[in-house]
């Protein structure tokens, strides 16, 4: 079973860029759906990025579509979500998840203990 670690989160002003990255062991990402989904506080988990297990392609959120990138390296086993003109909406803790299908399913995803992003405006 994969594990995975979460870092990169932090404080930053509107405009601002961070990377999150997702450090998975136990298992080489590339055998999962890899995906990133944000939880602000008092709502529920929303995915925001997922590439697939079968064919690597990636698919976004609207609401982030344009300004985050998600990739991958296989040497380091790590996924990143490049996050580029942050917004104040995009403040919340940002979760990375692992599923053994062929996408990011939040039912039945393992999950790593999140990162927070706070964005200042």
């Amino acid at each position: 079973q994969v594990q995975l670690v979460e870092s990169g989160g932090g404080l930053v002003h509107t405009g601002d860029s961070l990377r999150l990255s997702c450090a998975a062991s136990g298992d080489t990402f590339r055998n999962y759906a890899m995906g990133w989904f944000r939880q602000a506080a008092g709502k529920e988990r929303d995915f925001v990025a997922c590439i697939t297990r079968s064919d690597g392609m990636t698919y976004y959120s609207d609401s982030v579509k344009g300004r985050f990138t998600m990739s991958g390296d296989n040497a380091k086993n790590t996924v990143y979500l490049q996050m580029n003109s942050l917004k104040p909406e995009d403040t919340a803790d940002y979760y990375c998840a692992a599923d053994n299908k062929d996408w990011c399913d939040p039912l039945t995803a393992t999950w790593g203990l999140g990162t927070r992003v706070t964005v200042s405006s």
